[in-house]
């Protein structure tokens, strides 16, 4: 199948099967160019099902780049709450401010000045690049390595390797069409070659694939070790109100309400008798053990919240985790 066929084929399967998604509405170029940005920094490390109505509610909100870069920092983590991974939201708006002060106001059209902006790596850089300005790149997220991996039946650490993943995305060829070739690669690996039973039977690809020649759909991943933590909470309580403070200690949730924390050696935190919380962040594991001693003690604070509110004030997923497990192990 020469690459010409091959973008084709798959250009129309996408025509016929493509979600209908918030930010895929044709409008202005301007609105696309914002749409691109802003899906694009929800998308990362969050579920396209998850993202659809935030984002619905936040260009809403905040409709445009201009709007964006002047919205206050307390409006604009209402309409990122529940998202998660708080400083996504604060480099949108830094990435907002910057293009008004370095560009113009215009969303930069090429990689290396896309990759200067606060949050934008190389994939979502290459994303912008096809989705908003139909350049001929096809950004490598999940969804493309797999389907990758699947046709050429990559096994070996080697052959999954970053670099030769990037050789073999030659194989795609290119289309005219850039922004939705582009997104039609991913949704293949989104709807179709999915990481565990895969529609092959609907994939514009399975005449190509040697994982169905093989009847193996095994998915090798690079070797991935987060960093393993340990921390101590501890719990300050008057009736149902609990003490929280803004955290300028730690790089995670900077700014955001937490419990009052600090980190402890792993012997500390095995040798504990706390009740004990995991939970997965980005880039660390963290072990929590909940110090609940000072429950009762009359203190003062300026964050004292009672936990009947946590659904009506800003905070990070992370706090409502520990507020939880205090409700199963009162």
């Amino acid at each position: 199948m020469k690459k010409e066929n091959i973008s084709k084929k798959i250009l129309y399967w996408y025509d016929n099967n493509k979600r209908i998604l918030p930010w895929r509405k044709t409008t202005s170029k301007k609105n696309k160019y914002y749409y691109t940005l802003v899906s694009e920094f929800m998308l990362q490390q969050t579920q396209v099902k998850t993202v659809i109505p935030y984002f619905e509610n936040f260009v809403k909100k905040i409709p445009n780049l201009k709007k964006l870069s002047e919205v206050n920092d307390k409006k604009l983590m209402k309409c990122w709450q529940g998202l998660g991974y708080y400083s996504r939201a604060r480099n949108l708006k830094k990435t907002a401010k910057k293009i008004f002060s370095n560009f113009k106001g215009n969303l930069p059209n090429n990689l290396e000045d896309l990759k200067t902006l606060p949050g934008i790596g190389e994939y979502t850089a290459r994303a912008i690049m096809a989705i908003a300005f139909n350049m001929p790149v096809i950004p490598m997220d999940g969804n493309v390595e797999r389907v990758l991996k699947r046709v050429f039946y990559l096994r070996k650490e080697s052959e999954i390797s970053k670099d030769n993943l990037n050789k073999k995305k030659s194989f795609f060829g290119i289309s005219k069409r850039s922004g939705d070739y582009a997104q039609a690669l991913m949704e293949i690996g989104a709807i179709i070659c999915k990481p565990v039973f895969p529609l092959c039977t609907k994939c514009p690809l399975s005449s190509k694939c040697i994982s169905l020649k093989k009847n193996d759909f095994e998915i090798k991943s690079k070797n991935k070790f987060n960093k393993v933590k340990y921390f101590e909470a501890r719990i300050y309580r008057n009736d149902d109100k609990y003490l929280l403070v803004k955290n300028n200690k730690f790089n995670f949730l900077r700014n955001l309400l937490i419990f009052p924390m600090k980190e402890v050696k792993k012997n500390e935190f095995q040798t504990s008798i706390d009740n004990k919380l995991n939970i997965k962040m980005s880039n660390m594991d963290m072990k929590i053990m909940l110090n609940k001693n000072n429950i009762n003690k009359k203190i003062k604070g300026d964050f004292m919240v009672d936990k009947k509110n946590i659904n009506k004030i800003i905070l990070p997923s992370f706090t409502k985790k520990i507020f939880r497990n205090l409700s199963k192990h009162k």
